[in-house]
């Protein structure tokens, strides 16, 4: 049994690490990376894997901008300008305060501080205390403690409950200062599953969310983890919520491809067999997706999340060309779903983006042939 194991293991780490493919027959074979028909993703385009920014989902200078200001200079008047022209009730300020909440706690992580040094991520704490009625401060705050918790303990310590406690009540803080942005509440979804709140107390804030933007985005995508197995619901009430908010979706919203991340939420950790990715509930899904995608309009900063899943499922799925046509929308940015799970999520994504191209050019494509 024990070999058994250890032969599945290799076959999935096969897979994962395969670096460069083609196809022959029919088959996918390996191809060293030097060897004359080995397809080069730079021929797309494609930034280098040591390019790829792991910060966002997708382009938005004005925040890169002032967050290179922060983090050079240590003054947060950039960080809080930015925050206060972005509107309240879209989904770019909840990017926006989880990009800033997630670089604090990194700075952090990287330089705890001690005796001759100032910690990390001090910007953050000279925010809050110079501007403690500014509720964007408040809302990257309650980010940043969400994202230590996740960070730097283990789920279920004390010292991880310690930590969403006091985001809870900083939450509470953002919302009374800035009572119509559903970010604060958006914020606190990662916390009630994180506590396990029971269902009436999770319903009960998701009301709260729905109150102020029914077809937010960010929250569903806050929200589904809450109810997949995982944590404290299962794949039904999973399904379910997703489906719910796709068919309630209003006509250019990218709701319609919740349900694709709830499948997601439900693969299993080893799977060899390439049907599941055929399957007709993963069909069922990508299509939505795909169609949420092509209704949505460009400048959607949620676009890209919906994008990178879709890499993801049409490379298993070994829908070559599809995956090409996403991948040039996305590439030079992979901070999202599901790189964002590995340890290095560029290079997660540049094994993707390698197959996407072999397989691609395997079935007779080429850069000239793909659309722009």
């Amino acid at each position: 049994m024990v070999i058994l194991w250890l032969l599945m293991a290799l076959l999935m780490l096969s897979f994962v690490l395969l670096p460069l493919v083609r196809r022959r027959r029919g088959m996918i074979e390996q191809v060293h990376p030097d060897h004359p028909d080995a397809a080069d993703p730079a021929d797309y385009g494609f930034l280098r894997q040591e390019e790829l920014d792991v910060r966002l989902p997708g382009p938005d200078q004005d925040l890169l901008d002032a967050l290179e200001l922060v983090q050079r200079t240590q003054d947060y008047r950039a960080a809080a300008s930015l925050l206060a022209g972005t509107e309240t009730a879209g989904e770019l300020r909840w990017q926006r305060v989880q990009a800033l909440g997630g670089a604090a706690a990194l700075e952090l992580e990287q330089r705890p501080g001690g005796v001759h040094e100032t910690p990390g991520g001090q910007w953050l704490r000279v925010w809050r205390a110079e501007r403690p009625e500014d509720a964007g401060g408040a809302a990257v705050h309650a980010e940043f403690l969400v994202q230590r918790a996740w960070r730097a303990s283990a789920t279920g310590t004390k010292d991880f409950r310690l930590l969403l406690e006091e985001a809870r009540e900083v939450c509470g803080q953002a919302a009374e200062l800035a009572p119509a942005d559903p970010v604060p509440h958006i914020i606190e979804l990662a916390v009630g599953r994180g506590l396990g709140l029971s269902r009436d107390e999770f319903e009960r804030l998701w009301l709260k969310v729905l109150d102020r933007a029914p077809h937010h985005m960010g929250a569903h995508l806050a929200a589904l983890p809450y109810w997949c197995e995982k944590w404290h619901g299962s794949r039904e009430q999973a399904y379910a919520f997703a489906e719910a908010a796709a068919a309630r979706a209003p006509r250019g919203s990218l709701l319609a491809a919740l349900p694709l991340f709830a499948v997601f939420e439900h693969l299993p950790e080893v799977n060899l067999v390439l049907g599941l990715y055929r399957s007709e509930v993963v069909a069922k899904a990508i299509q939505g997706a795909q169609h949420a995608a092509h209704e949505a309009g460009s400048a959607d900063p949620t676009l890209p999340h919906v994008r990178h899943l879709l890499v993801f499922f049409l490379v298993r799925a070994e829908r070559w060309a599809e995956a090409m046509q996403e991948l040039i929308h996305v590439d030079g940015h992979v901070g999202a779903l599901p790189w964002t799970l590995a340890a290095d999520p560029a290079a997660e994504f540049a094994v993707y983006r390698a197959l996407a191209v072999a397989g691609y050019e395997a079935n007779g494509g080429s850069p000239a042939s793909l659309p722009g």
